[in-house]
């Protein structure tokens, strides 16, 4: 959709001509209006001379930037739906860069856009692409045996630690979202009894994170280990372990296979269509429903000791025929349910609150306390 007009901006509370300094002083975006079908027109802006093209994280196809006359002034109108909140970027050749006229960024490269009807997210600070997050205090060098490398593992201690929290992709949790200080701020509002998070860094995602023992091994009899060796004040008898997409398969994966090592699980949109044959087909997401996980829910393990809380985007389409069937075996199997719906597509930026408010609620005696 292109625009017309001498103050074509005004409708999104952008008066002046565009391109003018007073414009760029005053460009606060994005910026969303009703579209009159339910649904909401937004609107992108980017300064600059070369032409550019919006990239959403998983929600929707790249969008091109139409420029405005022959100014500096760069500009989409998207369509979104309701209920939405979704990483973005500028790619310009071959760059991806955040977006400067939005406070709200997700690292360097990837800011976050939220229409007017999602749902707050408490204790995430806003983060600007040129902020550096806080890096916890204690770095743990791990050689695994098992996995084989080295890696780097966070420890951080929220509210003079506690129960063991695994955050699996931890470097995204450390340099993308800051999970520290949202875990800080949720355990001094009580919204959450304190914690101590390990930032648990993927080598290789597809080869760990599918339906195998190895990383499970790995973490029980090396890093758990290391971890209470480490000086941090943790319960490293009580494990949750919370994931996302291959990592949420993965958290759930262990609660059924190590149900000695893990009984607690927070998973966001975990990847249950997986299959040892889904990285050879060209739509991994035609295979079985349920996958791998689902065959092995249907023998109907004994899961009467785990509390599990699912949680997936509304906007994520395909993946939510898996994810009920998943939900729906674990809950026969007798683990204790929680199944919810963020409003999101599959985007760490949706992820966020629904982390927080689960590993809350995974933790608490009756199931009842939330963020």
């Amino acid at each position: 959709m292109e625009l017309t007009g001498e103050e074509p901006f005004t409708g999104f509370g952008l008066p002046g001509a565009p391109g003018t300094e007073d414009f760029w002083a005053a460009a606060r975006t994005p910026a969303s209006v009703p579209d009159g079908e339910g649904g909401w027109t937004t609107l992108f802006l980017r300064r600059g001379s070369e032409a550019a093209t919006l990239g959403f994280e998983s929600w929707s196809e790249p969008v091109p930037l139409h420029r405005w006359g022959v100014t500096d002034c760069w500009y989409a109108l998207v369509r979104m739906p309701v209920r939405l909140r979704v990483t973005y970027r500028f790619l310009v050749g071959d760059a991806a860069y955040a977006d400067p006229c939005n406070p709200a960024g997700a690292g360097g490269e990837r800011s976050v856009a939220a229409t007017p009807d999602a749902p707050p997210q408490p204790h995430w600070p806003a983060v600007g692409a040129d902020d550096v997050l806080p890096l916890p205090r204690t770095r743990l060098r791990w050689t695994s045996q098992r996995l084989g490398g080295r890696r780097t593992v966070r420890v951080h201690p929220a509210g003079g630690g506690g129960p063991l929290v695994l955050l699996l992709d931890g470097d995204d949790w450390l340099y993308l979202h800051p999970a520290a200080t949202a875990f800080d701020s949720a355990v001094a509002s009580g919204g959450m009894p304190p914690v101590t998070l390990v930032f648990l860094p993927a080598r290789d995602r597809a080869a760990e994170f599918g339906c195998r023992p190895a990383l499970w091994e790995a973490v029980r009899d090396e890093l758990l280990p290391l971890v209470a060796e480490s000086g941090v004040p943790a319960d490293t008898d009580r494990l949750v372990v919370a994931g996302q997409s291959l990592g949420g398969l993965s958290a759930l994966y262990a609660a059924v296979e190590f149900p000695g090592l893990v009984s607690r699980v927070a998973c966001q949109s975990p990847s249950v269509w997986w299959t040892p044959q889904a990285a050879d087909l060209a739509d991994p997401l035609g295979g079985p429903l349920g996958g791998t996980l689902a065959a092995r829910l249907r023998g109907r393990p004994d899961l009467s000791g785990l509390r599990v809380a699912f949680d997936v985007g509304e906007h994520e389409g395909r993946m939510l025929p898996h994810c009920a069937l998943v939900e729906d075996l674990t809950g026969r199997a007798g683990a204790t349910v929680r199944v919810s719906r963020s409003a999101s597509g599959h985007d760490r930026a949706g992820w966020r609150h629904a982390l927080l408010r689960d590993v809350a609620w995974v933790l608490a005696p009756d199931g009842a306390a939330g963020t």
